[in-house]
């Protein structure tokens, strides 16, 4: 990509290095598949995988700042040199368009094929390494990044779709169901994310967004349910702080569904090698 200082790979190159690569996606904003994506890689890096994680969405990237380390900005490479992907907690492996930008407030103003070719360049043309795990934040909706990411990473080794329980974001998010089915890519499953909240003074749980979206979603597609991650205060204070909350929480029942997720991720891969 012009700017960037190397040249464009080959699609037959592919990513030979990295053994599995899981989409993170949804048909709809504002579900939290940031904070899935970033937790997902902070639980696996911690348990001794090697684990990256590609930030595709280009107007609002939001992984660095998740992960502590939206200060940093990417170098140069030396000319013939790959560049390379920022390390953060834990040695996970981070590429993400806010590295380039010179400030935070900085808005990429692109049209799709620039953006495909920006995509193009975080999944071919970064030396990644060896990984276990790539995890790979997408943007909302079915069009220019999520279509980009499919398209490069040729076969990835399956997609986890992220809702809330509402019934508006249910609409939505059987689009991001059907993408993949349309372009062959295993659904690991549904995550319902925000699913209620209990009060630590009364225990009473008030289901704030509705109640079984995910689960829904799940028996009409016929696609597995991974579990229910329920809203917690803290989660938007550490997502602040740059620290994922299933590290820094983990007898949290958010953070023990999320380690259950995980666990149910790598059995499906494991399985579908």
């Amino acid at each position: 990509m012009a700017g960037f200082g190397f040249e464009v790979a080959s699609p037959e190159e592919g990513l030979p290095n990295i053994k599995h690569t899981i989409l993170v996606m949804s048909g709809k904003g504002g579900v939290g598949k940031s904070f899935v994506t970033v937790n997902i890689a902070a639980i696996l890096a911690s348990s001794g995988l090697s684990t990256g994680v590609l930030d595709a969405d280009i107007h609002g990237p939001s992984v660095p700042k998740m992960l502590g380390i939206d200060y940093m900005r990417l170098v140069a490479p030396d000319p013939g040199q790959p560049l390379k992907p920022i390390t953060g907690p834990n040695n996970i492996k981070v590429i993400s368009i806010a590295f380039l930008l010179p400030t935070y407030d900085t808005p990429v103003v692109w049209r799709g094929p620039l953006k495909a070719k920006a995509i193009q360049e975080f999944v071919k043309n970064l030396d990644w390494g060896e990984l276990d795990y790539l995890i790979v934040d997408l943007p909302p909706g079915t069009g220019d990044e999520p279509l980009s990411v499919a398209q490069e990473l040729k076969r990835p080794s399956g997609a986890i779709i992220v809702t809330i329980p509402s019934e508006v974001s249910q609409i939505v998010v059987e689009k991001a169901v059907n993408f993949a089915f349309a372009l062959k890519i295993p659904i690991i499953g549904i995550v319902e994310n925000m699913s209620g909240f209990t009060c630590p003074e009364s225990g009473k749980t008030y289901k704030i967004f509705g109640e079984g979206g995910g689960e829904k979603i799940a028996k009409r597609m016929n696609v597995p349910f991974l579990g229910k991650i329920p809203l917690d205060p803290r989660i938007t204070e550490m997502s602040d702080k740059g620290a994922p909350f299933a590290l820094r929480y983990p007898n949290a029942p958010a953070s023990k569904i999320l380690y259950e997720i995980v666990d149910r991720v790598r059995k499906f891969v494991e399985q579908n090698k």
